[in-house]
């Protein structure tokens, strides 16, 4: 290949490239120009050896013919082995999704055939209406696909026309459906919206209280400050109030060790506190354990004491009111209660108690949870964004905005005379925290909340545990609403405080919701599939609750990867909540049950880590590790052989098996009318639905051995 660059010889007349000159020329300048221009190009291409001008020849080498089948040979093995890779990934992929789908199909074939039917009453009540719901639902599903399979959603049928029994029947189906099915159907969904947006607006004012909380830095300041040093000689034991410490529990032998660890090794007077140990343990093996570890305790000087009932009626309230009937509960001034898998940290009285201090009508100081096991699967992960907004922007708005919010049932310390005042503890529900804090603020007491405070705790692992511990949550509720509403109607406190108990805390936050959760998205949502003529806007099912789930996940924003399935998950959770909240509501014998949250007594490397380096558990991790001596040969043994007869399993949830199969016929027949986001929706919320009911988004337990099962052998199929 021949280039040829003409350069311009510069040693010539130069008047004619000056700018400015160029700019003043006349127009016979400018044909002068242009011949002169045309000569020098005819000139070069005439006589191309004009030394006012330099010619340059590059050429390319010449390829040899077999060094280019060389090239190609080479570049098409290249291209193989790319290929070769490619597909080998691709059926690795394709051998990863088969052996995972297929040990779906068996875990779900051994649970099936470990079926176990509904313990509760409520619950086989439920069960049953949603049965007959997914028959129907199956019966519409079939009518429907016959009418599309014939055409008859292009041009639906009239009853004048039809000639077939079929069609006469598909058309009176259409005029009955039309009529006197989708008006109220409609009604219904639009009064599920109205309550579901007014429940969005108390979410939105939440959320801004707590952003301008965070904007002008408000927080509780104490009347006085605790030095940092640990306590020592030379205090003034006077300025340290008389605190009592409860722990009560109830066979918990994985997490007893930690929680008496972490209390005993709170710093404050030993002369000014003492610690309660109240075991209601059934087991004989537990209560020595636990008897053995205050044992050790007493022996290193710290005033700790163990508490058994006998007679053991009211669960945790009965536990606490027959500790507080202690002769020598007088002298303390200040109780502080923690569960059993609760780990305080070290200045947790410095910090709560001064709050106490010039304060006369302060009954109670909340501190925040925090927990060493929000990482170990996918649904204490969910569980985190729910407690994490929990904490973060109910509590703190509500106490700072209006000194009142629920108990959590611990981590908090009373004032022992709003206690008395109030009536004490209760045995009436299953909530005794909400309803002794309700009680208190109907006498006039304010509580306060302390959001920096935080108290390690663990998170149900299995989703049988979190489902009992949400029945419980949603269940008591409604029962001390019944047996208050008359109570704060002749209460003494403002109008206001009236309102704000009656309509926020117990109708919009504890029966509102679950109600319009379950009803709008499980039953209305399916229907207007089958009843087109019902209408439910596509940002009720998908854009509103997208925002609410954003403005959920804001206090764990390391949460933002699981916005999805949390959507998802508290759609799955609404059918056990409605069920809570109607068993409480009507006094069901299941709202009356109280079950104790199984822990395993995890730990959080982590969490241990940031305590340590704040000084709260020095020194004391291997306190809280260490095993108790006394009788643990014989109590291994017996161990042992009460774990061989022992066997675990995952269940299979047939409730939510029946919901996921009503969710995705629904799916099918939006599909069928092409609509695309409620299609979406059907089907995904329709396969959560089925992940929950086989029991696959929490502990998973290991079915390799029968015999002699290690309850600590598992496995998690979501991490």
């Amino acid at each position: 290949m021949l280039l040829s660059l003409f350069l311009i010889d510069l040693s010539g007349p130069k008047d004619w490239i000056h700018p400015l000159r160029c700019c003043s020329m006349s127009r016979s300048q400018n044909e002068e120009f242009q011949q002169w221009w045309n000569k020098q190009r005819n000139r070069d291409h005439d006589g191309g050896d004009d030394e006012a001008f330099l010619t340059v020849e590059i050429r390319t080498p010449a390829v040899d013919p077999t060094d280019k089948d060389r090239i190609r040979t080479r570049t098409l093995r290249q291209l193989s082995r790319l290929y070769l890779l490619r597909l080998k990934q691709l059926a690795s992929s394709s051998v990863w999704i088969a052996s995972s789908f297929l040990h779906l199909l068996r875990t779900a074939n051994r649970r099936i055939a470990n079926d176990n039917p509904p313990s509760s009453t409520s619950s086989a009540r439920l069960y049953r209406l949603i049965k007959a719901f997914l028959v129907l639902v199956v019966l519409l599903l079939c009518f429907e696909l016959a009418a599309y399979f014939k055409g008859w959603h292009f041009t639906p049928p009239s009853v004048a026309s039809a000639e077939a029994a079929v069609e006469v029947a598909y058309a009176w189906w259409l005029e009955i459906r039309a009529s006197y099915l989708a008006p109220p159907l409609q009604s219904l969904t639009n009064v599920c919206i109205v309550l579901f947006l007014i429940q969005s607006v108390d979410r939105l004012v939440l959320v801004l209280g707590c952003f301008w909380i965070k904007l002008r830095r408000i927080k509780p300041v104490a009347a006085m400050e605790y030095p940092a040093k640990p306590v020592g000689e030379g205090i003034r034991l006077e300025d340290y109030p008389m605190v009592l410490v409860q722990i009560p529990m109830c066979n918990e032998k994985e997490v007893y060790q930690q929680s008496i660890g972490a209390v005993c090794m709170l710093d404050w007077p030993k002369e000014r506190m003492l610690i309660q140990i109240l075991d209601d343990s059934s087991e004989l093996d537990v209560q020595v354990l636990i008897k053995a570890e205050v044992q050790k305790w007493q022996q290193r000087g710290v005033r700790i004491v163990y508490r058994h009932r006998l007679i053991r009626t009211g669960y945790k309230a009965g536990n606490l009111k027959a500790a507080m009937n202690c002769e020598y509960v007088k002298d303390y001034e200040f109780v502080a209660i923690f569960d059993a898998d609760f780990q305080p940290p070290a200045e947790f009285l410095k910090k709560t108690v001064p709050h106490f201090k010039g304060r006369e009508d302060l009954a109670l100081v909340q501190t925040r949870w925090a927990f060493v096991n929000k990482d170990e699967n996918l649904l204490t992960r969910l569980q985190n964004i729910n407690l994490s907004f929990h904490f973060e922007v109910e509590q703190q708005v509500n106490g700072v905005f209006i000194n009142f919010f629920g108990f959590n049932g611990t981590a908090g310390v009373w004032r022992i005379k709003a206690l008395e005042d109030c009536g004490g503890w209760l045995e009436r529900t299953t909530v005794e925290d909400m309803d002794i804090a309700v009680r208190a603020h109907l006498c006039g007491w304010k509580f306060i909340y302390l959001n920096d405070v935080k108290c390690l705790c663990e998170l149900p692992e299995s989703y049988e545990a979190y489902k009992k511990q949400q029945y419980r949550w949603h269940s008591g509720p409604m029962q001390l609403f019944r047996l208050c509403f008359m109570d704060i109607l002749r209460s003494k406190v403002s109008v206001g405080k009236k309102a704000n108990m009656i309509f926020l805390f117990f109708l919009l936050r504890k029966l509102i919701l679950p109600f319009y959760s379950f009803t709008l998205f499980c039953v209305i949502l399916p229907l207007t599939m089958f009843f087109p003529e019902a209408n439910l806007p596509s940002w009720v099912v998908c854009y509103i609750p997208g925002i609410m789930s954003i403005l959920n996940i804001i206090p764990a924003p390391r949460s933002f990867p699981f916005i999805v399935p949390y959507l998802l998950f508290e759609n799955t959770m609404s059918v056990t909540k409605f069920g809570a909240m109607i068993s409480g509501l009507f006094k069901f014998g299941s709202s009356y049950e109280w079950v104790v949250t199984k822990k395993l007594g995890r730990s959080s490397e982590a969490d241990l880590i940031a305590y340590a380096e704040s000084g709260s558990l020095v020194e004391s991790t291997n306190i809280q590790r260490s095993s108790s001596d006394s009788g643990l040969t014989e109590l291994s043994k017996l161990g042992a052989a009460k774990k061989a007869g022992k066997t675990k399993r995952n269940r299979l949830y047939r409730t939510e098996i029946a919901l996921a199969f009503i969710l995705l016929a629904a799916s099918v027949r939006s599909l069928l009318s092409a609509q695309g986001i409620h299609f979406y929706f059907l089907l995904f919320q329709g396969l959560t639905f089925v992940i929950v009911g086989l029991d696959l988004i929490g502990e998973q337990v290991s079915y390799g051995r029968k015999k002699g099962f290690d309850d600590d052998d598992l496995s998690l199929l979501w991490s």
